[in-house]
């Protein structure tokens, strides 16, 4: 469209080029879930995605998307959400709006590209939805074609200082002890002041309703990823998760659950509790979750 405007000029051909890659091509699939557009503008090989999910501490990051693959699977589940939303202005020229990339450092075949984002896109129902955050795109010339090697993103924007030294979200107390027995959970937690994010009960529903899977491993599964698709709304992700309330339509399905959430959380893994419960429709289990925003 006619509005963006290549902030380098063509005689900065590797600027240039690169702009179009991370700033007009990668809008304009987004918005129309075309992965295809931009699948030749990765490495696949070693690719590796940092997420900094909006936090100056290094020590909050997670290598959330180790391959090509994973980042991909995100990708085309972020675009069709914000594809299905709906919008009092034009989507495409509100990211663009949004969006800076100016600072593209070039050594030889590689280079960084600081992209910025600070803005919003306001929704017909008159909320907005708020774009701030920076990602940091580390760029290599591959058969005389720049290309996207990897990246450390959704950074806070701006970072704020540096050294930041803020204490972990929870952590489990010194002495702390439970049965030989006990499950993949923690017997108490000691949790920093902060803002708290607290998401109702999900269960294994897909967005038009209908419910996912027939076995306690399926449900589990999908019920988890919703609970994870709520706290990423809050800022928050699976390890930033303190208390958990599962409820389950038969306890004897309870070891098999275990061993599908076990594989979501690491170590201090959340404080839980767990009953037997009707529950509506067919399902086997809901989840609701307790997260820290630091």
């Amino acid at each position: 469209m006619s509005f963006y405007q290549n902030p380098f000029p063509q005689a900065d051909a590797d600027r240039h080029e690169i702009w179009q890659m991370l700033v007009e091509r990668d809008i304009i699939a987004f918005c129309q879930e075309s992965w295809e557009m931009v699948a030749d503008d990765f490495v696949s090989e070693n690719f590796m995605g940092i997420d900094g999910r909006r936090r100056p501490n290094p020590d909050s990051w997670q290598l959330s998307f180790p391959s090509l693959g994973a980042y991909k699977k995100e990708w085309l589940f972020q675009a069709h959400d914000f594809a299905k939303t709906e919008w009092a202005e034009d989507p495409e020229q509100a990211i663009y709006e949004a969006t800076t990339l100016r600072d593209i450092e070039i050594e030889g075949d590689s280079a960084l590209a600081h992209k910025k984002f600070d803005g919003h896109i306001l929704k017909k129902n008159g909320e907005k939805a708020t774009l701030n955050w920076q990602t940091l795109y580390r760029c290599r010339k591959v058969a005389g074609r720049w290309k996207i090697a990897g990246f450390t993103g959704y950074l806070p924007h701006p970072m704020g200082q540096s050294g930041d030294t803020q204490l972990p979200g929870k952590q489990l107390p010194a002495g702390a002890k439970q049965h030989d027995t006990a499950g993949p959970y923690s017997p108490v937690l000691q949790v920093t002041p902060g803002q708290i994010v607290v998401i109702s009960g999900q269960a294994a529903i897909d967005s038009e309703g209908k419910v996912v899977g027939d076995t306690i491993e399926e449900q589990t599964h999908y019920t988890i990823k919703n609970c994870l698709q709520q706290l990423q709304t809050g800022g928050c992700g699976l390890n930033d998760v303190f208390k958990v309330n599962v409820y389950l339509t038969d306890l004897d399905n309870w070891p098999r659950f275990n061993e599908v959430y076990k594989t979501y959380f690491k170590a201090p893994r959340p404080v839980r509790t767990a009953v037997q419960t009707p529950l509506l429709y067919t399902f086997l289990v809901e989840i609701e979750m307790w997260a820290i925003k630091k």
